[in-house]
């Protein structure tokens, strides 16, 4: 096996409880990454605004504003790095809607350290990979009047979709968990009024281009 690079890049690590900061930094240093822990979301968001690590891994909950806040005040998928939320079991519901508020994908606890190395180096890399790609995809300037906006990361999925990929194909390619790909897909077909898979791909094929 290759010797892992020392200059993999950063990754923020948000969380109050010192333990899993250590445990973290420690698991994500041995895979090659400079680790940068903070104990609650104000620390991060003045760091952040003012340099962009490869990741952030974001707890829910926190003291003062709650992960959510702090997700929303980076802009979710608009800021240029993916997140991730780190939530308990009982939190699902609330880890949910943060994906819906641009977080890429959540990692429950507890968590198993290689696997969590695994799941960020496939992350990142898809993301590098799509930022280099064009985005000027047939998806990305389809038009759906009347219906909801989809955002950046459903027209993603969305697009991995109309391609005839699987959950688990399409999770692959975009980084995120086969789980994360079905809640996307779920919300798309709200959004778009779509009662079955056939009946998305019809929508997507009669979509007017936006002008």
């Amino acid at each position: 096996m290759a010797e892992k690079s020392d200059t993999r890049g950063e990754i923020f690590v948000v969380d109050d409880d010192p333990a899993v900061r250590e445990t973290l930094s420690l698991v994500l240093s041995a895979g090659g990454y400079k680790v940068i822990c903070f104990a609650d979301g104000a620390a991060l968001l003045a760091v952040a605004r003012t340099r962009t690590p490869s990741c952030i891994l974001l707890d829910v909950h926190i003291p003062g504003a709650s992960g959510l806040d702090i997700l929303k005040e980076l802009h979710g998928e608009d800021y240029p790095a993916p997140i991730f939320m780190i939530s308990g079991q009982g939190d699902i519901a609330m880890a949910v809607s943060a994906i819906k508020n641009g977080a890429l994908d959540f990692i429950e606890k507890p968590f198993r350290g290689s696997e969590i190395v695994g799941r960020l180096d496939e992350a990142i890399e898809a993301y590098e990979r799509r930022q280099a790609e064009s985005t000027t995809s047939k998806i990305a300037s389809l038009h759906f009047p009347g219906r909801e906006p989809l955002t950046r990361r459903e027209r993603e999925v969305l697009e991995q979709f109309a391609s005839g990929a699987s959950n688990k194909e399409a999770g692959r390619h975009l980084g995120i968990s086969p789980r994360t790909i079905e809640d996307h897909r779920a919300n798309i077909m709200k959004k778009l009024g779509a009662r079955n898979a056939a009946d998305l791909i019809r929508i997507v094929m009669t979509a007017p281009r936006a002008s």
